[in-house]
């Protein structure tokens, strides 16, 4: 069980948030406004934070910001309408763990906040994730391969962050498009092949005959560690 703090100002999407939550199993409180989500969290240190952009008396950012300047690193989950990519960008360079955008589906958002969960125990609090020779920097949006970073387009870290998140369970290409590129309609499962190219063009050993970032015919790809 885990102690959740959903900092949203719709009274509604908080209640049925926390409501979902509980039936997870885990806590779950609502702070309706920035300033008193931020009390909350330094006060009471809950394992997780949903956190809206747009809030009455402290934006999002501004939460995250402080929260982060003040050493405290709770992993935070930014749930908000705001969708363009230049968003997403100053969202994670604040600070943030992971991005869903609103409308969103319940069963994704469920299953990010328990990995999040997964990801916070298993690493004690550190935002370095390693497979291989690669290191990634979820806070940063940085990646190292035999310690030389390694340049990634924003989809492309994007995307090699879902694959890892899953542990190594296949992710199908629709399944990528929905929480890499938000499955808007102009985007084609191409896309996706192309961005996986790239990825073991810049990570594997051998792009030809990866080792890490897997096709699984007719299913999607995985990620193994």
């Amino acid at each position: 069980m885990a102690r959740v703090l959903i900092v949203e100002d719709d009274p509604d999407l908080g209640m049925g948030l926390r409501a979902s939550l509980e039936i997870e199993g885990h806590t779950a409180e609502v702070a309706a406004d920035g300033l008193a989500g931020l009390e909350r969290i330094r006060e009471e240190r809950p394992d997780l934070v949903i956190l809206d952009l747009m809030l009455p008396g402290m934006d999002g950012y501004r939460v995250l910001r402080t929260l982060r300047a003040d050493g405290i690193r709770v992993p935070v989950l930014i749930l908000t309408a705001r969708g363009e990519e230049a968003d997403k960008v100053l969202g994670f360079r604040g600070g943030a763990d992971d991005y869903v955008t609103k409308p969103f589906g319940l069963l994704e958002l469920l299953a990010r906040v328990d990995a999040l969960l997964r990801r916070a125990g298993a690493h004690d609090g550190s935002a370095a994730m390693r497979f291989g020779a690669v290191e990634i920097d979820r806070a940063a949006r940085t990646v190292t391969r035999l310690g030389e970073p390694v340049t990634l387009a924003p989809r492309e870290f994007d995307l090699l962050v879902a694959l890892y998140d899953r542990g190594g369970a296949v992710a199908s290409r629709q399944e990528l498009l929905r929480e890499v590129w938000g499955h808007r309609g102009v985007v084609l499962t191409r896309t996706v092949d192309i961005h996986v190219a790239e990825l073991r063009r810049k990570l594997e050993d051998d792009p030809a005959a990866p080792r890490h970032i897997l096709t699984v015919w007719k299913r999607g790809y995985r990620l193994s560690r």
